[in-house]
């Protein structure tokens, strides 16, 4: 096992991520960022230098303060081979399995390894499956232009409204989650529409592997294009800054389907994984 730390070996990492798109791409926006200021203080770990076969990102360990928090301790990870991964994983030096943490990736082993090594650590395991989509061309990106109430602006989101992003937030409403949305809201690009009182009523925002989460607007505001809007206008500046426009989406999720359809955003192959990971010892209480 090796953390790379030096500048130029993350540099050609971030090439050769590219060389296995779509499958690496939560692990090349971690890497990304890692490359342009680090502002979540991430590194990366692999297996092995430069003919790595697994590679993980992770927060770094002098930065790891509270073991509850799923959200900030989260993994981005991508293999070129399933047994490299998994060696990997079941390193400890690799993986902080005293902690709840989630894993986020791309390839359907994430959640078939994670369930193996899982039993043998006393850990428990939920997963998530969403479908996968990119904005790769921003070319294609919809001229979005609305008659908006005077009243209204077109912003970047504020750490104040961290709290309200939180409550309607499926996997929010707790103080862990607001602190980690006020963190992504400080650190990545974000957009939303404002009233004339600085009140939010629809936004979009990045998170910490570049990808784009939580678009929402407020029901009494919806039917009005803002979702559109903010999502349209986020895509942009993400290109504008050299990341992929990527996000995901519940297959269920009809209205945001839409969306995005409407962007003509791309519906990639395969799916994204989360997986959450819970030491035994703290299921008898609710921290998710």
């Amino acid at each position: 096992m090796l953390v790379l730390n030096c500048s130029m070996k993350l540099q050609m990492l971030e090439k050769m991520l590219q060389r296995s798109f779509p499958e690496s791409l939560k692990v090349y926006g971690a890497v990304m960022n890692i490359n342009r200021g680090n502002p979540f203080r991430k590194e990366v770990v692999v297996d092995s230098w430069p003919d790595f076969k697994a590679v993980i990102t992770r927060l770094q360990r002098e930065n790891e303060m509270d073991d509850l928090d799923h959200y900030t301790n989260a993994h981005a990870v991508f293999y070129k081979e399933l047994q490299a991964y998994q060696e990997l994983l079941e390193n400890t030096n690799a993986i902080n399995w005293g902690q709840i943490f989630q894993i986020q990736g791309l390839q359907h082993g994430i959640c078939e390894i994670s369930r193996r090594v899982a039993l043998s650590k006393q850990v428990d395991v939920k997963t998530s499956t969403f479908q996968m989509v990119i904005h790769s061309d921003p070319d294609t990106l919809p001229d979005v232009r609305l008659q908006m109430d005077p009243k209204l602006t077109l912003a970047n989101l504020d750490i104040s409204h961290a709290s309200l992003i939180s409550k309607t937030w499926s996997r929010g409403d707790n103080p862990r989650s607001q602190k980690y949305l006020a963190n992504l809201i400080r650190c990545f690009p974000s957009v939303c529409v404002l009233d004339d009182n600085g009140y939010c009523l629809s936004w979009s925002l990045t998170d910490q592997f570049s990808t784009m989460i939580h678009s929402y607007t407020l029901p009494e505001h919806r039917g009005k294009g803002y979702s559109r809007l903010v999502a349209t206008t986020l895509a942009k500046q993400l290109h504008g800054r050299g990341f992929p426009a990527q996000g995901n989406v519940l297959e269920t999720n009809t209205p945001s389907i839409t969306l995005l359809k409407s962007m003509n955003a791309h519906f990639l192959p395969c799916s994204f994984f989360r997986v959450i990971h819970t030491p035994f010892r703290f299921l008898a209480k609710s921290y998710l």
